[in-house]
C-alpha cells in the first residue's frame, strides 16, 4: 500500500517539527514499527543529525525513502560576532530566508573560566507585541519558529561553547526575539526537546513572557516544567500601558497579570521572576520601586533589574547608578529579593533589547 506521503511529492513532513509520540506515529504511517519513530527521535533531538545518511541506526531504504518525503527543516549560521565580554551573537537564515538572531552569554569565576554559558533563543522573527523600547518590537511580526529551528539555535551555541569555552552550555533562556507564548505550541514542544538533546534540568530553562494572562494560566495548567520570567518593566498600569502596548487591554492589564500569577503559583508552587528594565526619569523613583515592591508581594517572586540598553530610535536611556542603588535600597526594605544584570554584548547589539535582523 502506497503511503499518501509517498504519492505527495510537494507535502514533506516536517520530522523535526514531530515529538517522540508524533514521529512514532509517522513510522507507522510509513508502514514501519513504532520504534523507528523513537530511532528517529533519538537522531533528530538527541544527536544532532543534519543529514539522513547519519542516521545509521535505520535501514538504507527507509533512509533513502524519507530524503524523498521528508525534511529536516536545518537552520543555517550566516554571521558570527564576538563581543569585548565574550559574548557572541549569531544570525541564523531559516528554510523561510528569514533571519534570526540567538546569543551565548558566558559568565566567567575568578579564574577566568566559564562557570555559566546562557543560550539566548529566538522563538518569533520579529514581535507583534511592540514595545517602544525594544529593537524586536520595531521590528513587526513575521513568522513563528518550529520546535526543531529553536533547537537548532541551542545546538549551534552548545557547539560553539564547546570549542571556545571547553563546556556546553549550562542555561537557556527564551529572551530573544518574539514573544514565546504567542508560539505556545512550538515553545512548550522545544523545551521538551532542550531537555532531551542536552540533558538539561528544567530548572535551567526560563521562558520570558510580556505578560499575557491566559497563556501564564495554561502554563500553570500544563504543568510546565520550566521557570517563567515577566518582562514587567513598569509597576502601574499607566506607566505600562504608555510603553507597552499589551497593557492596553483589560485581557492582559495588571490585574488580569495579577490573577494569573497567582493562579500560576497556587497550582504549581512555583516562584516567577520579574524582569525591570531600568529607564532614567521613567520608572526608577523611590515610588516606582514601592510599586513594584506592592507586585512583587502577588506571589513568592524576584526581582531582575536591568540596565538598559540603548535603541536606536528610540526616547530611552538607562537610569544612573545613584538612581540604581536608590532604588535597590527601597525594594530590599520593603522585603524583596532583588538581583541586577548588567549589560552583556552591547558593543555588538546583543544584549537585551537590542536584538533586530537588519536584513529584514
Amino acid at each position: 500500500m502506497t503511503s499518501s506521503l509517498d504519492a505527495t511529492a510537494t507535502t514533506r513532513a516536517a520530522l523535526k517539527t514531530m515529538d517522540r509520540a508524533e514521529l512514532e506515529a509517522f513510522a507507522q504511517s510509513l508502514g514501519e514499527p513504532a520504534f523507528r519513530g523513537r530511532q528517529l527521535y533519538t537522531w533528530l533531538v538527541e544527536k544532532g543529525a543534519t543529514t539522513f545518511e547519519e542516521m545509521t541506526t535505520l535501514p538504507k531504504a527507509l533512509r533513502e525513502r524519507l530524503s524523498k518525503i521528508a525534511t529536516l527543516g536545518t537552520i543555517e549560521e550566516v554571521r558570527r560576532q564576538t563581543a569585548t565580554d565574550k559574548t557572541v551573537k549569531s544570525l541564523f537564515r531559516l528554510p523561510s530566508g528569514r533571519h534570526v538572531e540567538a546569543v551565548l552569554i558566558p559568565d566567567f569565576d575568578d579564574d577566568d573560566r566559564a562557570k555559566r554559558l546562557t543560550v539566548c533563543v529566538s522563538s518569533q522573527v520579529g514581535c507583534a507585541m511592540g514595545c517602544h523600547f525594544c529593537a524586536t518590537g520595531l521590528m513587526g511580526f513575521h513568522e513563528n519558529l518550529t520546535a526543531g529551528q529553536i533547537l537548532d539555535q541551542v545546538r549551534a551555541m552548545d557547539t560553539l561553547a564547546r570549542e571556545r569555552f571547553g563546556r556546553g552550555i549550562t542555561n537557556v533562556v527564551y529572551m530573544g526575539m518574539g514573544e514565546p507564548l504567542q508560539n505556545y505550541a512550538n515553545v512548550f514542544k522545544s523545551t521538551q526537546f532542550i531537555r532531551d538533546g542536552f540533558d538539561l534540568s528544567p530548572k535551567r530553562i526560563t521562558v520570558s513572557t510580556v505578560g499575557l494572562a491566559r497563556r501564564i494560566r495554561q502554563l500553570a495548567d500544563d504543568d510546565a516544567p520550566f521557570g517563567l520570567a515577566i518582562s514587567l518593566h513598569a509597576p502601574t498600569d499607566p506607566q505600562r500601558s504608555a510603553i507597552m502596548p499589551v497593557n492596553r487591554s483589560e485581557k492582559t492589564d495588571l490585574a488580569a497579570l495579577k490573577d494569573a500569577v497567582q493562579h500560576y503559583h497556587a497550582t504549581t508552587g512555583k516562584r516567577v521572576t520579574y524582569e525591570y528594565c531600568m529607564f532614567a526619569d521613567m520608572n526608577d523613583s523611590a515610588a516606582d520601586a514601592k510599586n513594584l515592591a506592592t507586585v512583587a508581594r502577588w506571589a513568592p517572586s524576584k526581582v531582575n533589574l536591568i540596565m538598559y540598553n540603548p535603541v536606536e530610535g528610540t526616547r530611552f536611556t538607562s537610569t544612573d547608578e545613584a538612581r540604581l542603588n536608590r532604588f535597590i535600597r527601597v525594594l530590599v526594605d520593603e522585603g524583596v529579593r532583588v538581583t541586577v544584570r548588567r549589560s552583556r554584548g552591547q558593543d555588538i547589539d546583543a544584549a537585551c533589547g537590542q536584538l533586530a535582523v537588519q536584513e529584514e
